[in-house]
């Protein structure tokens, strides 16, 4: 695996036109997007800002489901739904991309761990421990010996990374970041915004592309 987890451009950063990108491990179109959207913010001299977000908590709130369980009384909706995912992986060149074999996982540990990453000031190497081993290399992310492992191998102290998850106002700040993703019309992720607007889904990238592209300052 060869990724570096972009957040931004670094000279210059106060005036560059910001892409919000909703997020969380749980969903593989978020992963495919994550792959793709640093050359977007690249090519528009754009900022990416992260902002986390639990997928299981916004469902619950906005009474969506994933497209497994929308779809899964659709004659060929699912079918066709890996037939776009393929294409997306193809069109992008994601040759290292592959389903989980243990999807669905519960990612609310991973997700306290990201914020707890955050903190520990090594976001990027958490996050590219964990997109890999879930995306990439087929481990149970939901075990957590297999994610201490993933990560130290990423030089992310894992004894650090977890024993933060378990405080307090970390899981208060994953709560309140859901909610106020929620409280803008996030209904699903990945969900992106440029200067205001709201676009959902991978699809949605060449939109994402034209906002930042005019938006730039």
């Amino acid at each position: 695996m060869n990724w570096t987890f972009v957040r931004g451009q670094k000279n210059g950063e106060a005036g560059l036109t910001e892409i919000e990108f909703f997020f969380d491990f749980a969903s593989p179109n978020v992963y495919l997007a994550s792959r793709v959207l640093p050359s977007i913010a690249n090519a528009a001299s754009a900022k990416i800002v992260v902002r986390p977000a639990l997928l299981g908590g916004i469902f619950k709130a906005t009474g969506n489901q994933s497209p497994m369980q929308a779809f899964a009384g659709v004659k060929g909706k699912l079918a066709y739904e890996m037939l776009e995912m393929r294409r997306f992986v193809e069109r992008h060149g994601l040759s290292g991309f592959s389903m989980n074999p243990y999807f669905p996982i519960n990612t609310l540990p991973l997700m306290r761990g990201l914020i707890a990453a955050r903190r520990l000031g090594v976001e990027d190497s958490y996050t590219k421990a964990i997109s890999a081993g879930m995306w990439e290399e087929g481990l149970n992310m939901g075990e957590p010996a297999v994610v201490a492992s993933r990560i130290a191998s990423d030089g992310v102290d894992s004894d650090a990374v977890f024993r933060m998850s378990g405080d307090d106002d970390v899981k208060r700040e994953l709560i309140h970041a859901t909610e106020a993703a929620v409280s803008r019309g996030v209904f699903g992720l990945p969900t992106f915004f440029v200067g205001g607007e709201m676009y959902f889904g991978k699809d949605r990238l060449d939109q994402v592309r034209e906002a930042a592209l005019a938006s730039r300052v």
